[in-house]
């Protein structure tokens, strides 16, 4: 039996010629989430999925097309997430429908379409924005992030290594109570079915008795590295490891990912909503892109 991610990632499937919602994939959660000790995910953290598409289009009744970059978010505690694959070709289908007689008629109808597909497939409310253009402000919720990779000694470290390794978060543990907000930009695992590269910066925030050390803590980012995980997965993952071993009192982490296929895919998950990121996971605001995103 094909898992449900697998019904298109991987394959040659030729694009909808007109508007199909059938096309769309719902893959279970749990049967990752189960993989990595994650049982109850809602008594663990909460959070969203953030989903930046930049290519978007279709017609206004006289034929002239509209473009811009659609925001998707929905919550982590829905119960699927939407195959990326499938998501590009049902937004492609959108290409040579017509929506409206002027733009702004046209934008919500496409938007109302999309977020009631999204709704039914996921069972959970999504939220959508349409943008034509940049907007005048865009904020960026990770300023203050220091990068591991410059707050370190690289030349001192070897990496040889390059599977999830858990136990070098014990290394060095710091034991003095602190806040800790890095992040690094070495970020990469793989497609779990197709195996191509997933690039992007991994931002993480923690307070507690107890924090790990960075040098320790880029080592164990960059033993991803040949992981095969969705970009979900790898965010939950490292927030599980981080939750189990420090028990902190304040956790997040975040993945703001390099675009593949026209897609960028940046989960988002913390302990208490108070510590979520303020922007990202709001539809309605376009904020500024990491380096490489």
């Amino acid at each position: 039996m094909i898992p449900e991610e697998g019904k298109l990632l991987g394959k040659k499937v030729d694009y909808p010629k007109s508007y199909c919602p059938e096309i769309l994939v719902a893959v279970p959660r749990s049967q990752n989430r189960e993989t990595y000790g994650i049982f109850r995910a809602e008594e663990l953290f909460c959070g969203w999925d953030c989903w930046h598409c930049y290519e978007c289009s279709f017609l206004l009744d006289n034929g002239m097309p509209v473009i811009g970059i659609l925001k998707i978010v929905y919550p982590s505690n829905s119960l699927y997430i939407v195959e990326s694959k499938s998501l590009k070709l049902y937004l492609g289908s959108f290409n040579m429908l017509s929506l409206g007689q002027d733009k702004t008629t046209g934008i919500s109808n496409y938007t109302r379409r999309i977020e009631e597909d999204l709704s039914q497939l996921l069972s959970v409310r999504v939220n959508v924005c349409f943008y034509s253009d940049f907007p005048s402000e865009m904020p960026f919720d990770f300023n203050e992030y220091r990068i591991l990779e410059d707050s370190v000694q690289p030349d001192s470290i070897s990496f040889s290594v390059y599977q999830e390794q858990p136990a070098w978060l014990e290394e060095n543990i710091s034991r003095s109570a602190g806040e800790i907000k890095v992040c690094s930009r070495l970020l990469k695992s793989n497609c779990k079915i197709t195996g191509q590269p997933d690039w992007g910066t991994l931002y993480i925030r923690m307070k507690g008795q107890t924090l790990p050390d960075k040098q320790a803590l880029l080592k164990y980012i960059i033993s991803l590295r040949n992981e095969n995980h969705f970009h979900e997965e790898i965010c939950e993952m490292t927030y599980k490891r981080l939750s189990d071993l420090f028990q902190p009192e304040i956790l997040m982490t975040s993945c703001l990912y390099t675009r593949r296929g026209g897609i960028d895919i940046c989960p988002v998950r913390a302990n208490k909503p108070e510590f979520l990121p303020q922007y990202l996971p709001q539809a309605r605001i376009l904020t500024k892109r990491s380096f490489r995103q």
